[in-house]
């Protein structure tokens, strides 16, 4: 899924920094994409209303446009002895011949590109609960700055503690794998207490 507009490689939050010189920043790292996937049923979603509208909406376009630049291909034919009596008329029906016939060229560009439009408008209601959510995150514990996680360097391993994907997917009740919410409750202070087994064999 192509990442949208709503989160840009760094993301200052001025309203959560401190006006005093001093002030101790707070650094945590965030993935919308993550976030998006773990929404149910998205990917099926996606892929369904994806593949029916390039075998709809945007066959139908390319048909009609390739029809259109025959019929204008054959009158432009037929009529260019007129036509080259008439300047402005010539230069019209050559350039109108050219947008479709760039149009059929391109077409595989053309069509990549309004199957990415198309996946950013359904997913934007998504991007939009995940930005309030990141707002809300940043807000109540403080940061001072958001980094996307993909700008992290390989070699560095921040603490889960600051990862606000995870902190943003538990706001929006969303999915999580079971040993990520577990290391980061334990990591937070938030583990689940032991088994009754468990703590009997420790006795």
């Amino acid at each position: 899924m192509k990442k949208g507009f709503l989160f840009a490689a760094i993301l200052l939050v001025a309203a959560s920094f401190s006006n005093t010189a001093s002030a101790q920043v707070k650094i945590g790292y965030f993935d919308d994409q993550s976030v998006i996937a773990l929404f149910p049923g998205i990917q099926e979603k996606l892929d369904t209303v994806l593949k029916s509208y390039a075998q709809d909406s945007l066959q139908d376009e390319y048909n009609y446009t390739l029809k259109d630049y025959q019929v204008k291909d054959s009158i432009y034919k037929r009529d260019s002895a007129d036509l080259s009596k008439r300047p402005k008329a010539l230069q019209m029906a050559t350039d109108d011949l050219n947008r479709l016939k760039y149009k059929l060229i391109n077409w595989q560009q053309y069509q990549q590109q309004s199957m990415e439009q198309k996946q950013e408008s359904l997913l934007m209601p998504y991007r939009q609960k995940i930005a309030t959510a990141l707002g809300e995150v940043v807000t109540e514990q403080k940061y001072t700055m958001v980094l996307k996680a993909e700008s992290l360097s390989p070699y560095t391993q921040p603490s889960i503690v600051d990862n606000l994907t995870i902190r943003v997917a538990m706001k929006l009740k969303l999915p999580l794998p079971k040993e990520i919410e577990d290391a980061f409750k334990a990591a937070t202070g938030g583990a689940p207490a032991a088994k009754p087994a468990a703590a009997a064999k420790k006795g």
